[in-house]
């Protein structure tokens, strides 16, 4: 388990929604993107993800953007990510 705790969120055509684990369990296996900075990561559900501190977020919602959008999961539109602190529950 990593030190901090992420919400990705998607956004295609004005629509947000939690990225999907599949998609976000693709994308951090090294061996699908080759980008060594994302090893310390580990998707823990819809919209969630677990990283350590080496993790720059910014970097790592524009190389899944890129990704994604690259791969047609936007059917044919851009797919923005933004990633954020999840809340702490209670």
């Amino acid at each position: 388990m990593y030190a901090r705790k992420l919400k990705v969120e998607i956004m295609v055509g004005g629509e947000r929604r939690p990225c999907p684990l599949d998609w976000l369990d693709s994308f951090c296996m090294r061996n699908f993107t080759g980008a060594a900075e994302f090893d310390d990561t580990l998707p823990t559900g819809d919209g969630a993800l677990e990283a350590s501190f080496r993790v720059d977020p910014e970097r790592l919602a524009a190389a899944l953007a890129a990704w994604l959008t690259q791969r047609g999961k936007g059917n044919g539109q851009p797919v923005h990510v933004e990633i954020h602190a999840a809340l702490k529950p209670g």
